[in-house]
Formats: structure tokens, sequence, C-alpha cells
């Protein structure tokens, strides 16, 4: 049984940059999309980028299109999300999360494999 294990969040100032990261432990997610999504506490899941197992098709949200990439490299099982420019907005708990198939997308029903989430916390 697999297992995802969120790291890189923390605390930071406005306009700074984090890059979380996101280990694929004991089966392989080479074959999955992949994607992270954001939670406060109470709400539901917001989408932020997923990206295909082969790492040639990303999507990314809207509003953090031009702020937030999102990578992949299969062949140590590990999952990036660079964030740029923070705002305190985007102070959350974020999750990286598996997909069904092997395409990523921004539906939260596809995804069925999740870690615990690593708290980002901006301040203004």
């Amino acid at each position: 049984q697999g297992q995802l294990v969120e790291s890189g969040g923390g605390l930071v100032q406005a306009g700074d940059s984090l890059r979380l990261s996101c280990a694929a432990r004991g089966r392989l997610f080479s074959n999955n999309g992949l994607a992270w999504f954001r939670r406060a506490p109470g709400k539901d899941r917001e989408f932020l980028a997923s990206i295909g197992w082969k790492a040639d098709s990303t999507v990314l949200a809207d509003h953090v299109k031009d702020r937030f990439t999102i990578s992949r490299d299969n062949a140590n099982n590990m999952l990036y999300l660079q964030m740029d420019n923070l705002k305190p907005e985007d102070t959350d708990v974020y999750y990286c999360e598996a997909a069904r198939q092997t395409y990523g997308s921004k539906n939260a029903g596809d995804y069925n494999s999740w870690g615990q989430g690593t708290q980002v916390t901006v301040s203004s």
C-alpha cells in the first residue's frame, strides 16, 4: 500500500517563495496523475495544480497559474509545487494527491490517495 508524504511548508512573509515536495513511498505512483490541493479547516478541498503521469500535461487553477508551478520526478517518485510571490490568502494546509487515472484533473473525486498535508502560513 502506498503513502504520500508532503514536506516543505512553513512560515514565510508575503512575496516569499516556497517549494513543496511530496514523496511517494511503498507504492509507485509513476503511472498516476498527481495534483496539489489545499484545504482550510471546515472548507472543501481547493484544486491548485495537476500533472499527468508523463509530466507532459499540467493544469493550474486560474488564481495561481501565474505564481505556482507543478512538476514531478518519476525516477525518484517525487512531486513538487513551486510557489512564488506568496500571499496571506495562500495560508492553508497543502496536500498532494494521486489520481485513479494516468492524467491529472481538477476534479477532487478523481483522486483516491493523499498525504497528511503540510502547513503553509504567509504573514503580511
